[in-house]
């Protein structure tokens, strides 16, 4: 699925990894989960990958042996979300600094994330095992 990068496209992209997982027989946990790794990293890509520009956000997913590939692309500011140093949940939220809570949440819905920057495109993979 190729689809402008703007918020308002979120629920066409959930709808299409949903359809994929439903065919799939994936488990209801496991979408759950899923969707909110997808929902992050997509409206990460709409607000920040094209700065005041706009840009397409390319979404694939493959499940293959039970395991579930996502990939994510964009052709916007190279940026790598697995360099972000996890915040300290231990801390009171008001005392935790602003930033990196969706990607923390996101590395705890997936098993697996992977990231590349190649030929112009910032690539991310979100692994999960059905």
């Amino acid at each position: 699925m190729t689809i402008p990068a703007k918020v308002e496209n979120l629920d066409s992209v959930l709808a299409f990894v949903d359809n994929a997982l439903e065919e799939a027989g994936c488990p209801m946990k496991a979408q759950m989960q899923l969707d909110l790794a997808v929902e992050e990293i997509f409206v990460n890509i709409a607000s920040y990958a094209y700065g005041s520009g706009t840009g397409n956000a390319v979404i694939d997913i493959s499940i293959d042996d039970g395991i579930c590939t996502i990939t994510l692309s964009d052709n916007g500011i190279p940026y790598n979300p697995l360099e972000k140093v996890d915040p300290d949940v231990t801390l009171a939220a008001e005392d935790r600094q602003i930033g990196g809570l969706g990607i923390f949440m996101v590395k705890k819905s997936v098993d697996d994330m992977i990231y590349e920057y190649k030929d112009g495109q910032n690539i991310l993979k979100l692994v999960k095992k059905l």
